[in-house]
């Protein structure tokens, strides 16, 4: 079957994007904040223990991340003015709390990230993914006082109706389709309105250490790159660039060093606009499509 839920648009033939104050990149960076049941498995370094219930290797592993991972990188980020947009489980609301304080009081933003990444969207009935959907959106607002605008599913997992049902909760863009550097709107049922965001699966710590090998010096230098070609582009036609990663690998000291010397290289340039989703989002609908929130 073909995919009917947007217009192939090469960028090539688009309306040039411009970008506040004549930037040339929008930089947005997610931390994953999410929670693990310590009795299903999830994201591992070591497959060999990946089956055993419990899995302490694994589970301990990844608890690393809300424990230490995620200060860290909240030290880093703020020495370089870059706020967070938060891919958020919503039970990290309520196991969690400190970290969700810390955030808001960086003036972080939060976006939906199912309840926990031990549980991903496939296989569900609509009716199921509808109460999901907004459990977490509402357990977000009720712990943040922020209602999500933006989604980014478990594991980037979605069913064929997730879209139609995050534009009729009032999210207003989605990361889950990692096929462009600019946004672009989505076409969902009843007129609704849902926009695609530039998330990315290889400027992405979890593929990169652990699908392809690469060390946290390839990985920083990554960034680096990346940010260069779209800096050299986006002088005729602004680019979003997107850091997605999660605190139990970039948040340890020998990664967070290079995430650092990444940031540290991105905001020594000018036209280089640090926002979060909603922010490109909201710039993007008016700018590109003509339409106003």
């Amino acid at each position: 079957m073909n995919n009917t839920r947007f217009d192939f648009s090469p960028i090539i033939s688009r309306k040039p994007l411009k970008l506040p104050n004549g930037a040339r990149v929008a930089l947005w960076v997610i931390p994953n904040i999410e929670h693990f049941h310590i009795d299903q498995p999830s994201t591992s370094i070591y497959g060999g223990t990946a089956s055993f219930n419990p899995d302490i290797l694994n589970y301990s592993w990844r608890d690393y991340g809300v424990r230490v991972g995620i200060w860290r990188m909240m030290e880093v980020m703020q020495k370089y003015n870059v706020k967070g947009t938060v891919a958020l489980n919503s039970e990290v609301c309520e196991n969690y709390p400190e970290i969700i304080e810390a955030a808001k009081k960086l003036d972080w933003e939060f976006m939906g990230h199912g309840k926990t990444n031990s549980t991903l969207l496939t296989g569900i009935s609509e009716e199921e993914e509808k109460q999901i959907i907004e459990n977490v959106l509402s357990t977000i607002e009720a712990s943040t006082g922020q209602r999500p605008q933006g989604w980014l599913g478990p594991a980037l997992t979605e069913t064929y109706h997730t879209p139609d049902l995050l534009a009729e909760a009032g999210v207003e863009y989605v990361a889950d389709w990692v096929n462009d550097d600019q946004p672009y709107p989505m076409k969902v049922r009843n007129n609704g309105s849902l926009y695609s965001i530039p998330y990315s699966i290889e400027m992405n710590d979890i593929t990169s250490f652990l699908s392809f090998g690469h060390t946290p010096e390839q990985f920083g230098q990554m960034i680096i790159d990346q940010f260069d070609v779209l800096y050299q582009e986006g002088a005729e036609n602004g680019r979003v660039m997107s850091i997605c990663l999660h605190p139990f690998l970039i948040g340890h000291p020998f990664r967070s060093k290079y995430f650092e010397k990444a940031l540290q290289h991105i905001t020594s340039h000018e036209d280089v606009w640090v926002a979060t989703g909603s922010e490109i989002i909201e710039h993007c609908r008016h700018e590109l499509y003509a339409e106003v929130k």
